[in-house]
């Protein structure tokens, strides 16, 4: 479902010290955007930025990049870190505006990303539209190209059918799968699993979430 406009979003983007404009910019660069040289993690559809607060939160030990399409959920993000961070402007974040399908025209080798997480992007159901799923063959090719060497992928998603064709993408790319499960909230899957506004929306109605963790090899 496609946001509604909202006229304050851009307004108070151009103002926010961790909003990047221009992300073609910055390829090449990432890692000297942020305050600290640390490990460097890859939301690719960031949404809300309910999941990538908390994640950031968590882990300041780690830097984070959100990418979404929409400057109007980009605005909705950058008031749920504000809320997460107690008003204080994070160091370990970056948001960004492009359309993920091309993150090859805005990263390179030079960006060492060490985990990319892709959770609940849309699953594309027609066999020709296919090629646009973030987890296709296709644009896995595209992550090598700045995800670290053994760097890691999660994945999560509420569709079936994405899921098992996924599976197969990373394996025919060269991944190894090193974790899956079919039903992640009744799995012995023991890393403190933080929440998106979609994972939220999908359990409540009794869907199971289902999640992998690939390694490049």
């Amino acid at each position: 479902m496609r946001m509604r406009r909202k006229p304050w979003a851009r307004p108070e983007l151009s103002k926010c010290e961790y909003y990047i404009k221009n992300p073609c910019d910055a390829k090449g660069k990432w890692l000297n955007l942020f305050e600290k040289a640390q490990p460097l993690h890859l939301e690719l559809g960031c949404g809300k930025g309910v999941f990538l607060s908390r994640l950031a939160r968590c882990n300041l030990d780690v830097n984070f990049i959100g990418i979404d399409m929409s400057d109007d959920i980009l605005g909705v993000a950058r008031r749920n870190i504000e809320k997460e961070f107690e008003g204080i402007s994070p160091k370990n974040i970056l948001l960004t505006r492009y359309n993920v399908e091309y993150c090859d025209k805005i990263f390179d080798s030079n960006d060492i990303v060490d985990r990319i997480y892709i959770y609940f992007c849309n699953p594309w159901p027609r066999p020709r539209h296919h090629k646009k799923r973030l987890t296709h063959f296709r644009q896995l090719d595209k992550y090598k190209n700045f995800l670290n060497k053994n760097g890691i992928i999660h994945f999560k998603t509420d569709d079936d059918s994405l899921f098992s064709d996924s599976k197969k993408y990373f394996e025919s790319s060269g991944f190894k799968i090193e974790y899956i499960t079919h039903d992640l909230h009744n799995s012995e899957y023991e890393e403190n699993n933080l929440l998106s506004e979609h994972e939220i929306l999908f359990s409540n109605q009794g869907i199971p979430i289902k999640f992998l963790i690939a390694r490049a090899v």
